[in-house]
């Protein structure tokens, strides 16, 4: 390159005017909530009652379909069509995703030091002064401390409760939910 640039380009040391816009490309970087896809709850499938329900109704609607003179692709959507409403009439839909998650590491403490952190936060922001800018930082030190013991002492519960059976699920529960928030 001659140095120029016509804002499509970048040499390291000029920004295209999109990026400046916080666009790159004409992609929009702001993360975007996906809508919530209900799901058949094909888990209860896991349930002797329910599964031999399911198997059951699937047989009496492929006995009572006619088979004959179809190709391999109407085979295929005919009977992809029984099981999946089948499954949908035995196992119901989702309704939503999960209203109610746990932070696998807060005690009564947690919540309460960062309740105070967030006032002192809109303090700060009301007054836009030296004080409430330190009382703000003491406020979120604090709140930091608390986090990381509490979640020190969790730690040190979950890995005595490794050779537990009882305890075993909530584990697994545990670490879906850290991997989910890329934690681990």
């Amino acid at each position: 390159m001659d140095g120029r640039t016509d804002g499509r380009t970048t040499d390291g040391r000029t920004f295209p005017p999109l990026m400046l816009l916080g666009r790159l490309g004409g992609v929009d970087l702001k993360r975007r909530h996906k809508k919530f896809q209900p799901r058949v709850r094909v888990w209860k499938l896991k349930e002797e009652q329910t599964c031999e329900e399911y198997k059951s109704m699937v047989r009496d609607k492929v006995e009572q379909e006619k088979w004959k003179h179809l190709d391999v692709n109407e085979h295929w959507h005919k009977m992809k069509k029984i099981i999946m409403e089948t499954a949908q009439h035995i196992c119901g839909m989702s309704k939503g995703p999960c209203r109610h998650k746990e932070t696998w590491c807060w005690n009564e403490e947690v919540p309460e030091a960062v309740r105070e952190k967030k006032i002192k936060y809109r303090k700060r922001k009301r007054e836009n002064s030296k004080e409430a800018w330190m009382e703000y930082k003491k406020c979120k030190q604090s709140a930091k401390r608390v986090i990381s013991s509490a979640k020190e002492k969790k730690q040190k519960e979950c890995a005595s409760d490794l050779n537990d059976p009882e305890h075993q699920n909530e584990i697994f529960r545990m670490a879906k939910q850290m991997v989910r928030k890329d934690r681990i």
